[in-house]
Formats: C-alpha cells, structure tokens, sequence
C-alpha cells in the first residue's frame, strides 16, 4: 500500500470506518436509540425490541433495560436480572441476589475472621461475656463451621464482674479454650496499684493485664468486639489496628485499608487488633441477634435491681462500689445495654424484656451506649482515646 495515492487514501479512509463502527462510542458498538429499549410493561407497544422476528440481541436488551451510562463493564438490575456490556455483541445474564444489610455484614466479619486465621499464627478472641463478644464468637463458629474456631478466647477478668456475665461466660465457652488474665494478680504482683476510694476502679487496670496475657501467650492478633458507633477514639481506628511493642495505638499512623484488604504485617514484639464489628452498629447488632437466636446474659433484659443514681448514672449496687455520703440506694426496673466493670458500667430504666423489644427501644434512643452508660469514658474527652494508646481494647 502506497500512501499519497488516492488507493492509498481510500484505504486508509474504509480501515477508519471500520474502526469506527467496532467502537462506536461508549457502548462499544450498542445503539442508544429509544427504540433499543423496553420494560416488561411495553409488551403491547408494539415496540422493535417485542416484533415478530425482533433480533436476538435486541430481544435480550428489551427484556433487562438500558445499560449504565457508563458504558463498558455497567451494570443494570431489573428484579433479580443483570445485563453487563463486555463490548460488541457480548453480553452476558446473571442472576442478582437480594442480600440484607445483615447478610453483608456478616459476610464481612467472615471474610475478616478467616483473613486473620488464614494470615496469623498465634491469634486469639477477646471475650468479655457482653453482646458484642457474643455476636464475634457466632461468627467465628460460623466462619469454621464444622470445626471449631481454630483460636482461643481470652477474658480480661478485674474481679468487679457481674455474676450474670461470669455465668453466661463459663456457659458459652463450654466448646472451646477460654484464657483467663487476672488483674488481681498482676496487683499482687506489684504490676499495677489498684485504686482507692469512692469512685474507684480497675477498668483502667485491665491494659496491663491484657498486654501481659497477650506477651506471655505469644498472641499476634487479637479479635475484639468494638464497633465505630460506639465512641469517637473507635470511630477512627482501622480493622486492623497496629499495636506497637509496648502494645501502645498511635492514631497518626494507621494503615490504609482499600476495600476488603488488609495489612496484617508486624516485626516481632508488635500485634494487631482486629475488629470485625467495625462497621456495625447497635442496632444492627440486636437484629443479628434476633434473627440468630443467640443467647445473652440476662442482664441485657430489663429485671429489678437496686442501683444508686450518680452523676446523672444509675449504677448497680454491688460490692465492689462504695457509697458516697448521702448516697441512698433504691430499686428500679432496668436493663445493661453494654457489659464492663461493675464500678463504672451504668444502666437505662427500660422495660424491654425480649430482643423484639430492646430493638424497639434502641430504635428509639439518640444517645450511644458508652455515652449513656459508661463512666470511664466520662474522665475526659479523650479519655477513651487516652486509654487505648496505653494499651486498651
């Protein structure tokens, strides 16, 4: 072919045209005419896409709807029917499944469960005995299943506990190896120097103990059942949160986590803090546990208990909380929305005492369950964030 010569133009000008016509716009060669198109409702339209002898192509175009305007890989779904436009003349059907928000979350938390069993050595599973806790560990038996989750539970025990929660605790780790870290003994030790007073408590002790457990065990990563929507220091963490040698979280330095990857790598000395709940909430929690059946202490359920009103808090009258001058106690009907260290875990008034209900309830509220109810959160604004950079879940 010589160019310069009118053959040679006239070639050049019909392999343009031919080029042309395989890519023809960002429908790769699909016209976008009104007449391509058709809803199941214009049967009787007498439209192209449903003539007699109507081509093929066009027949399946009518029957799913337009094409995104973006042309090339879109998708569009019609009920439970899916088009995508692979290029000229290539098209494949699939079928769209409806997944509950639910179902995605859950999917979510399995994948992650199993990233870390698939990708640590020595990984463990916090397990306080509250909802959260609970929630992970179905999961994790359902991530495995029919095996047995393939870590222990760890259970950071300060010896303020609820009997309720120590109870269901023993009950649901029946199955499987369960840890238990003492902060007693890290205070017999001479580790840590326990508070003293009115409005003393070892929830603030519980680092010590749990990065003690967590270097003696030789744990790399460590499950947890915190969520986002729980606090702002939370709301800002990673799924995979990187601990340093001293178990201390900088917030200035996490890893970026691009759609459902995540970088586990740490030298020796460091661990990682893994949160499947990260994107639930505490509703999406309750109607998870609805919909699974699974069982809570009964201290999540509203039942009479006689409690102090401190601070604009009812706590729980126990051993472990010393009265203040004044101070008188009294009984009222009232429910735990979330499970810690008996001196600073609050309680709601609530006469929810069935899952149906405490959802209703929860449906309702305006205030998160650590605000409402946590009084450790309340030592400062960042008292929670301050914590955590020591060494807390």
């Amino acid at each position: 072919m010589v160019h310069g010569t009118t053959e040679g133009c006239a070639a050049d000008r019909a392999r343009l045209r031919r080029r042309r016509s395989r890519c023809r716009g960002p429908g790769f060669g699909i016209r976008d005419g009104p007449d391509e198109w058709e809803s199941h409702g214009d049967r009787q339209s007498g439209s192209p896409a449903h003539r007699r002898g109507a081509h093929p192509r066009r027949r399946t175009l009518a029957n799913h709807g337009p094409p995104n305007p973006a042309g090339h890989g879109a998708v569009r779904a019609t009920g439970h029917d899916t088009i995508r436009i692979l290029g000229k003349n290539m098209i494949s059907d699939a079928t769209v499944y409806d997944v509950s928000h639910l179902s995605a979350l859950e999917s979510e938390s399995v994948h992650i469960l199993r990233e870390v069993a698939a990708t640590f050595e020595r990984p463990a599973l916090m397990f306080s005995g509250g909802k959260d806790s609970a929630v992970v560990l179905h999961l994790a038996r359902k991530a495995f299943w029919p095996a047995s989750p393939p870590f222990p539970l760890l259970h950071v025990d300060t010896g303020h506990n609820f009997d309720e929660v120590l109870e269901f605790r023993d009950r649901a780790c029946a199955d499987v190896r369960l840890v238990v870290a003492r902060v007693q003994d890290d205070i017999d030790a001479g580790r840590v120097v326990e508070d003293t007073g009115i409005g003393a408590s070892r929830n603030r002790l519980q680092s010590t103990t749990l990065l003690r457990a967590i270097q003696e065990n030789r744990f790399d990563a460590v499950f947890g059942g915190a969520r986002r929507d729980e606090e702002k220091a939370r709301a800002k963490e990673r799924v995979f949160s990187l601990r340093d040698e001293f178990g201390a979280w900088n917030p200035r330095d996490q890893r970026p986590e691009v759609w459902n990857l995540y970088n586990g790598r740490h030298t020796r000395g460091e661990h990682v803090r893994v949160f499947p709940l990260s994107n639930w909430t505490e509703l999406d929690i309750w109607q998870y546990i609805e919909s699974e059946g699974i069982e809570l202490p009964s201290i999540y359920f509203a039942h009479r208990r006689e409690v102090v009103e401190r601070d604009g808090m009812l706590l729980a009258r126990t051993p472990f909380l010393p009265m203040r001058p004044g101070e008188l106690g009294y009984p009222e009907t009232v429910r735990f929305r979330t499970v810690g260290d008996a001196t600073c875990t609050g309680c709601v008034p609530s006469e929810a005492a069935t899952v149906a209900e405490v959802i209703a309830e929860i449906a309702a509220t305006r205030l998160t369950e650590r605000g409402a109810t946590r009084a450790d959160d309340r030592i400062s604004e960042s008292g929670m964030e301050d914590r955590k950079k020591e060494g807390y879940f």
